[in-house]
């Protein structure tokens, strides 16, 4: 058996090859899998072994070697996958190339991204068959996805700090994931909702009456699951203050209280300072910013939204406040904690390679 730490097969790549590999490896309408590839015949070229290579691209060095003999047997074409069986392609690779570069780097002079139609007139193909290069490379040009990437100063320091306290919280202490709900309507339909029938989804009129807001201050225990909440008009730091005070008299004495909140200037008002002063096993972890989406209590308010707030109908706020304390009491009795997966390194790696994807498109 051949050893994966020697290079096994010695490879050479004329100047021509080496060009359409780099066009391969570079562009983002190669598939990924043919974009590795060249990659690692590139790296082979240099006179490197497979473990290096396959240390270097993270890849396996089974992997390494497995390609570097197809190129050295097949050259480019090795590359590619072999064919499968069926009816011979009657588009070549030629026309599937432009399709996805135009998808990818350009635009019709009358919209901000292709359709199926649009790039089938341009190529003389039929909009099915572009339909089925994008569902093979995996394009959707009618999505879009949003991001923001945070300013924050100190991000690296507060993502660890947040994973430290969700994956392996303190000893002697209670976590808690604390926000508001701000706004929350009573809305009543104009007209009764139409129960679900076979074959027919329950039926709501679009338009509605508003009959007041409350808003929802939760505290959200990482261990039990549970949550502490107060239903209030407004958010204040007044507000914010006594909700602490409630948390405070909820949890027993002995124990340190650590609580993940957003920047909200409520949440470091003068008012809740002075408070913080007073009630010294308390202690503040806020969220990066723009990095609302790492506290917990969030996913406990979007439960509360799709299963109780969405669908339901109220005709004033005392109703409103009613249905809240009476499904937050039902949760209570059989509380489900939320865990969190993602590590520290796993996190910043990915927005790593957000920013590289950022930067490589200016």
């Amino acid at each position: 058996m051949a050893r994966l730490g020697r290079p096994t097969v010695q490879i050479t790549i004329s100047d021509e090859e080496r060009e359409t590999l780099q066009r391969w490896s570079r562009r983002h309408s190669s598939a990924q899998a043919l974009a590795l590839r060249s990659r690692i015949v590139l790296a082979s070229a240099t006179g490197r072994t497979d473990l290096d290579v396959a240390a270097e691209l993270r890849v396996n060095p089974v992997t390494v070697s497995k390609w570097r003999h197809r190129f050295a047997a097949d050259r480019l074409e090795g590359l590619t996958d072999a064919p499968r069986p069926g009816a011979a392609r009657s588009v070549g690779d030629d026309v599937i190339e432009a399709v996805l570069v135009d998808t990818l780097e350009s635009a019709p002079p009358d919209a901000t991204h292709w359709s199926t139609r649009g790039l089938a007139k341009k190529h003389g193909i039929s909009h099915e068959t572009v339909a089925q290069i994008w569902k093979a490379f995996g394009l959707k040009p009618w999505q879009q996805d949003s991001f923001k990437v945070s300013p924050d100063p100190d991000l690296v320091e507060k993502i660890r700090d947040l994973v430290g306290l969700y994956m392996s919280p303190p000893v002697a202490a209670a976590v808690f994931a604390v926000d508001e709900k701000p706004q929350i309507q009573a809305i009543n339909r104009t007209a009764p909702t139409l129960p679900m029938l076979p074959t027919t989804p329950a039926r709501a009129t679009h338009d509605y009456e508003r009959n007041g807001t409350c808003d929802l201050f939760a505290a959200l225990d990482m261990a039990s699951g549970k949550v502490i909440t107060d239903v209030r008009a407004q958010h204040t730091t007044e507000d914010f203050v006594a909700f602490l005070g409630l948390i405070d008299r909820s949890v027993p004495k002995d124990l340190e209280v650590h609580v993940i909140l957003d920047n909200l200037a409520t949440h470091k008002a003068p008012a809740a300072h002075k408070w913080l002063l007073r009630h010294r096993r308390f202690h503040l972890h806020f969220t990066p910013t723009y990095g609302s989406w790492m506290n917990m209590v969030e996913r406990w308010f979007s439960a509360l939204t799709t299963k109780k707030l969405q669908r339901s109908a109220h005709r004033n706020v005392k109703e409103l406040v009613a249905d809240i304390k009476a499904w937050v009491a039902s949760w209570n009795d059989d509380p489900k904690p939320f865990v969190w997966h993602k590590t520290a390194e796993q996190i910043l790696e990915r927005l790593a390679g957000y920013c590289a994807a950022i930067n490589a498109g200016k």
